[in-house]
């Protein structure tokens, strides 16, 4: 059994030493103003990627270690390309709205800002996020495990609001969202969702969007597998069916134990994982410490996080430290004591559907595994990272 509560008293006056004095101010005159703010020259966090066997694709991941709050910085937000990032004018890039509706339109980015805009914090993840812990594979650490996902203000325009615009016909039940890539990513999206809480977005973190994340404009659909959320957006085509494109027939589905696969499985589950402590980092000293890590579900909000010291044997209730948003990064925070013994710290979270973040013996029980070296999509097991009795912090 390990202790996990620490009081405020004890906190600051276990270990952290005393300040025996203050810096020196200095009398040198500062730096000059910036048209465009930079962070300060000791902060090094950076995306983490490997270089791609074909030209234009491949990710870019999130330092889930280094992030403060549940913002994460436009600069810092996790990447997946199919073939590169365009560079479009948005001047004369337009989004065409046709197919099953009363009035098809063509809108550019300024004409589309017009109408009437809403700002939403959702957390975007892709699919294929944290795919090496089904397969069994030790990662370097939670960027590189749990990276490819990211929560932002988004700034847009409800899509209902603009599929109400144009009016739908009779027969009206999807909408086949296309980029503006060369590779014409495109999915289809059932109507009930795009007229629920989808975004034609052009803003990111009060800025316009960033152009790896899709400007002048693209979608975001709360909850959902990224790749749904379509980059530089130039076509929705209403239809009375899905255009069952590659990047829903040939990849993004999920194999069952028997071999088929399961299409259209938008949704990304409840998911929590522990980043300070997390592998790469050290506890430097005994005493009193903090467990802080990020939960998220695509179903709503998150409810409770748990956390154990143990490996799971015992476990204690985390303070979240949200704002109830749905969709969205939830931080959660629980005090512990290390007095240099090895623990295995693991978190699990529940949403408001009642659903609960699983082990991975369960998942592997429910879904199997696949022969190679890659796992599944839709991975939102358990994770646990060992303290060492010298404080370093690993994974397996």
């Amino acid at each position: 059994m390990h202790d996990f509560s620490v009081g405020r008293r004890s906190f600051f006056a276990g270990g952290l030493g005393l300040v025996a004095g203050l810096p020196s101010s200095g009398r040198t005159l500062g730096e000059p103003r910036r048209a465009y703010g930079e962070r300060a020259p000791a902060e090094h966090a950076k995306r983490f990627f490997r270089a791609s066997a074909t030209p234009g694709t491949g990710t870019s991941r999130t330092p889930l270690q280094d992030a403060l709050g549940i913002i994460t910085p436009s600069s810092l937000h996790f990447e997946s390309h199919h073939s590169g990032v365009p560079d479009l004018d948005p001047a004369l890039h337009e989004l065409l709205v046709h197919g099953l509706v009363e009035r098809p339109i063509a809108l550019t980015r300024n004409e589309l800002r017009r109408l009437p805009t809403v700002a939403r914090i959702h957390f975007l993840e892709c699919a294929g996020n944290s795919w090496q812990l089904h397969a069994g594979k030790t990662v370097s650490g939670v960027q590189e495990s749990h990276g490819l996902i990211s929560c932002n203000e988004w700034t847009g325009v409800p899509l209902g609001t603009l599929l109400r615009e144009v009016g739908l016909r009779p027969g009206a039940r999807w909408v086949v969202a296309e980029g503006g890539d060369a590779s014409r990513h495109a999915r289809s999206i059932p109507l009930a969702k795009a007229m629920d809480d989808v975004l034609v977005a052009f803003g990111q973190n009060g800025e316009p969007l960033r152009p790896e994340q899709g400007y002048p404009m693209r979608l975001l659909v709360p909850g959902w597998e990224g790749n749904v959320s379509v980059k530089w957006l130039r076509r929705l085509h209403v239809t009375d069916a899905p255009a069952m494109t590659r990047d829903e027939a040939a990849k993004y589905t999920d194999l069952g134990p028997d071999g088929r696969a399961q299409q259209f499985s938008f949704e990304m589950e409840v998911k929590s994982v522990v980043v300070s402590p997390s592998p790469g980092g050290r506890l430097e000293r005994r005493g009193p410490h903090q467990v802080s890590g990020l939960a998220w579900s695509g179903l709503g909000r998150v409810t409770r996080v748990d956390v154990s010291l143990d490996g799971g044997s015992t476990w204690k209730e985390a303070a979240l430290e949200d704002r109830g948003l749905p969709k969205a990064f939830t931080r959660f925070t629980l005090p512990m004591r290390w007095e240099g013994e090895e623990l295995l710290v693991q978190s699990r979270a529940w949403d408001e559907t009642g659903a609960r973040q699983p082990t991975r013996e369960e998942l592997v029980s429910a879904r199997g595994l696949r022969e190679g070296p890659d796992g599944f999509d839709h991975y939102n097991g358990i994770t646990g990272w060992r303290i060492a009795r010298d404080g370093t912090v690993r994974h397996g």
